[in-house]
């Protein structure tokens, strides 16, 4: 059986993690990476660095054009600060927080039902 969801040609699909790194729509990176349904680009954050305002600015320029942001941190959780939830919500982006690994999988079946969401990962 095939649970391979179907996703609309010309989307970014994840289709493969780990050991440093990602495979998008047949593009391998090997840097954290933030991914779109229309394009996929590095994000400048390092592995343990503190997420910020600077680092999620391309995010918050998709105002209207995304509605959910999963955030992919490695193994453990990675608290966010409140000035950052903040920006999103007024920009009218929700936020998930959680394991890279659950963050591939969640883009993939959110964007396979047409929906708005972005991923910024780190890779594992």
């Amino acid at each position: 059986m095939d649970i391979t969801p179907l996703v609309p040609k010309g989307k970014q699909v994840i289709t493969g993690y780990g050991n440093g790194q990602f495979k998008v729509s047949g593009q391998v990176y090997t840097t954290p990476i933030l991914v779109f349904p229309d394009r996929t680009v590095l994000w400048d954050i390092k592995p343990n660095a503190a997420i910020s305002l600077e680092n999620l600015n391309v995010v918050l320029e998709e105002e209207g054009e995304i509605d959910l942001l999963l955030i992919g941190c490695t193994k453990s959780q990675m608290a966010i600060p409140p000035k950052i939830r903040t920006a999103l919500k007024e920009a009218g982006i929700a936020l998930e927080i959680m394991d890279t690994g659950a963050a591939v999988r969640t883009y993939n079946v959110v964007l396979a039902e047409g929906r708005r969401v972005a991923a910024a990962l780190i890779a594992v």
